[in-house]
């Protein structure tokens, strides 16, 4: 029994903590360079998407004022089913460069970009979601990286936009997600990414591998598909892209079981990567995206067995206490973190890395058991139209 709770205790520590030094200093002292140069290729950019009326407008418009020649340069946006104004506002826009196609049964995302795929005539493969903004020179320092040959696919980087008022979740998801870009940042200048930012990233089109209908990380499933053809996936914090950080539980509750359900669609795919032999990335996976999604059984079995050794010595005692108290801040995080009063505020501040970080295992939980039940759809619903809890 203690073997196994000092067992888990190590790789809680080591996914979190060790894992983050590890990939730092082997990225700081066996870095792989990327030949960057200022190239044009021709580039085509996909967009899937779904009752999108909010922003479509405003996305496109984007789109067609970024600094790239449009003689070099095709939008490409399919609607999946859409039911509100997104078909009649992509409409409006008499450019040559946009094509729209109208799918009136709703399949899924993977379905839509597999297709829109196929309509592409270009170089470049650049996919982008309808709601995040790029930066001017965004594509640019995207498709600069392909100048290495090789590069299969690229990431650029996601920004939150600050909100006036931010309760706990944001604070903890804005905290996380600068984790987690440092470990992606790590990772490519070491090897290759694991996975790309889906609001901004490109590929060789002669490299897209037709996504399986019901996996639901695109973002995920084409690089790592990608790194097994023995090219590289890397991160540019050049190519930027931009949204505003989500505060809302529900929604990040939400949208966690899906990736985290989608981790282990992954895993059985592509589980050859796991084998140090054969795959470039076999530590990495491990480290940075098995431990994770496993890491909520880890915590439970610390949880239980700490319970059994209490008695055993003072040290188990002060295991059992520092658990209970980090879940106690855990569960007053939760309790305020939308407040924005006086001493409560203060608590909330002490509190919401607790929160997030109960939250996002607790996530990871729900998309394991979704995944053992085959109950994840493949289609998607806007999380920012659900309420708070």
């Amino acid at each position: 029994m203690q073997l196994l709770f000092w067992i888990s205790a190590f790789l809680i520590l080591y996914c979190y903590f060790g894992y983050p030094v590890l990939i730092y200093l082997l990225a700081r002292f066996f870095p792989k360079k990327i030949d960057k140069l200022p190239i044009e290729p021709t580039i085509s950019i996909i967009i899937s998407a779904y009752n999108e009326e909010d922003c479509i407008a405003d996305k496109i418009q984007n789109l067609l004022s970024l600094d790239y020649p449009s003689s070099k340069m095709e939008i490409i946006i399919g609607s999946d089913g859409s039911t509100d104004r997104t078909n009649e506002i992509v409409q409006k826009f008499s450019v040559p460069i946009l094509a729209f196609y109208d799918y009136s049964q709703r399949r899924g995302k993977m379905a839509t970009i597999n297709d829109l795929v196929k309509q592409a005539k270009h170089e470049i493969i650049v996919f982008t979601d309808a709601r995040q903004s790029f930066d001017k020179n965004a594509i640019r320092q995207l498709v600069a990286n392909f100048h290495d040959p090789y590069t299969g696919c690229v990431s650029g980087e996601l920004h939150f936009k600050p909100l006036t008022v931010v309760g706990g979740t944001g604070k903890g998801i804005s905290l996380y997600w600068k984790y987690e870009k440092f470990l992606r940042a790590c990772e490519s200048k070491f090897q290759s990414m694991l996975g790309a930012t889906g609001a901004i990233y490109a590929i060789r089109r002669h490299l897209f591998t037709p996504i399986p209908q019901n996996v639901i990380l695109d973002d995920m499933f084409v690089p790592l598909k990608i790194i097994q053809k023995g090219y590289r996936a890397v991160f540019d914090a050049d190519a930027k892209a931009y949204d505003t950080v989500a505060d809302n539980p529900q929604e990040e509750y939400r949208r966690k079981v899906r990736t985290l359900y989608g981790n282990y669609q992954i895993f059985w795919l592509l589980s050859k990567l796991f084998n140090p032999f054969s795959s470039r990335i076999a530590l990495q996976l491990f480290s940075h995206k098995l431990l994770r999604v496993i890491a909520p059984f880890l915590l439970i079995a610390m949880l239980i067995i700490n319970l059994y050794l209490v008695n055993i010595s003072l040290l188990y005692s002060i295991t059992i206490v520092s658990q209970v108290i980090f879940y106690t801040l855990a569960m007053v995080g939760m309790i305020t973190k939308q407040t924005k009063y006086g001493f409560l505020k203060i608590v909330s501040k002490l509190c919401y890395v607790p929160y997030v970080f109960c939250l996002l295992n607790f996530s990871a939980l729900v998309g394991f058991l979704r995944f053992i039940k085959s109950e994840q759809n493949v289609t998607w619903e806007k999380a920012r139209e659900q309420s708070s809890i």
